[in-house]
């Protein structure tokens, strides 16, 4: 590859930036360890000011602009963390920075960005669309267009991660990169494979945004739509970075929202840290398979997991952590068939107090999906201590003869002795 990235070049960016970036904690997570069966050392890039590692990059690009160019200013398309980084660090340095963003784009984003100094400019429905008129404004304005991913000096100061790490945690020999563009595993891989040349690259992504994973393996996946990673939900990777996904990462991989979800769970369970779903990315594909197996290719490594950013809608992440609670059954909701009498609902009540179970919500329908005038269908949402403690919940209203379905995540599920006429 012509103008190749180095391990010099990153080794040179961590002395740039020193100082005016938090070096993030890499810590040994005792807890997910024993639940993935492997050392699973945790890079806190959730901690940097502006919550993501975007803000190495654009720094190390922003010290190597010429004293015109600082005056000038700078340019850049992104609705993220790049966004946030490159404006911070340009007020920071008293350089002008414009960023556009579709008209799209969240207002707390747009807000975020501003509140760092930032000119932002709403342009087009697609990322595509601001992309190209900020290509258009780096020529009308003269400013300085800084890519995202697909620069050298972007690259390189991503790369400093793996420097902090390995100096940090000199047993890794595993590190999980989540990829969009690129930029951070080319920098990562550069950086680790020249300090350690027998160290394991592995880069994830969501399965709904798989483009470097296809270009790696071969195989072609139909993705798009919602993700929970927006930050690495990119349709087309760089044409530098995929050089050296192609040429220096050892693996590829993919995972499922879902398990994207439970990795945020867990690690603001865990670790009491609040990670976006791109930052939990990393520590999705270490979860252990539906059936409880641990991954055996992971299986007793030391592997550092990058938690690359932090920048999650507080609405989302109320979902996230209901909808973890639902799925490991400590909240609930059920459907019962209830006489329509005075004293039902007591009665029922008293078969979750006797277990333990606290009632949070109760609503009744007597017209839709009733098959009596004399009935009532009565849902319950409740809290229960822990899985044992439902299973004697369920065995209860069997044993009382109640007809009745569990509302679950993905659908009902009938009871017992549910009635099919």
């Amino acid at each position: 590859m012509e103008n190749q990235l180095t391990l010099q070049d990153v080794r040179d960016a961590h002395q740039r930036i020193h100082g005016a970036v938090i070096r993030t904690p890499t810590m040994l997570s005792k807890t997910l360890s024993q639940l993935v069966g492997a050392n699973v050392w945790l890079k806190f890039e959730n901690l940097q000011f502006t919550a993501a590692y975007k803000e190495r990059g654009a720094l190390n690009k922003l010290l190597q602009l010429s004293p015109d160019a600082r005056q000038v200013g700078v340019i850049a398309a992104s609705a993220g963390n790049h966004a946030q980084g490159l404006a911070y660090h340009g007020a920071r340095l008293g350089v002008p920075v414009t960023i556009v963003m579709p008209v799209s784009t969240p207002l707390v984003k747009v807000q975020q960005t501003q509140a760092h100094g930032a000119n932002v400019i709403l342009f087009g429905e697609r990322f595509e669309d601001a992309f190209g008129h900020a290509r258009e404004q780096e020529i009308v304005q003269g400013l300085t267009f800084v890519h995202p991913f697909d620069d050298r000096q972007i690259m390189a100061g991503q790369g400093t991660v793996a420097i902090e790490m390995l100096e940090d945690a000199p047993e890794i020999d595993t590190i999980i990169v989540p990829v969009g563009g690129g930029g951070l595993i080319s920098g990562v891989t550069v950086a680790a494979k020249g300090m350690r040349p027998d160290i394991r690259i592995v880069g994830v992504q969501s399965n709904r945004y798989p483009a470097m994973y296809c270009l790696k393996t071969g195989k072609h996946i139909e993705g798009g739509g919602d993700t929970l990673a927006e930050g690495i939900a990119v349709k087309f990777p760089g044409e530098t970075t995929r050089q050296y996904v192609m040429s220096l990462v050892d693996e590829m991989r993919i995972v499922s929202e879902s398990i994207i979800e439970e990795a945020i769970s867990l690690l603001l369970d865990i670790e009491k840290t609040v990670v976006e779903g791109a930052g939990a990315a990393g520590l999705a594909t270490l979860l252990p398979t539906k059936d409880g197996n641990v991954r055996a290719d992971f299986a007793g490594r030391n592997v550092g997991v990058i938690l690359s950013g932090g920048n999650i809608d507080p609405r989302f992440l109320a979902n996230v952590i209901l909808r973890n609670l639902a799925r490991t059954g400590r909240i609930g909701r059920i459907a019962v068939m209830l006489q329509d009498k005075v004293g039902s609902l007591h009665e029922l009540s008293g078969i979750f107090t006797r277990n333990g179970a606290n009632i949070l919500e109760v609503s009744h329908q007597r017209i839709f999906g009733v098959l009596s005038a004399k009935s009532t269908q009565t849902e319950i949402e409740y809290e229960i201590r822990d899985t044992a403690s439902f299973e004697q919940l369920k065995l209860e209203l069997d044993d009382a003869g109640y007809v009745y379905e569990l509302l679950t995540i993905s659908g009902r599920k009938p009871g017992k002795n549910r009635r099919t006429s």
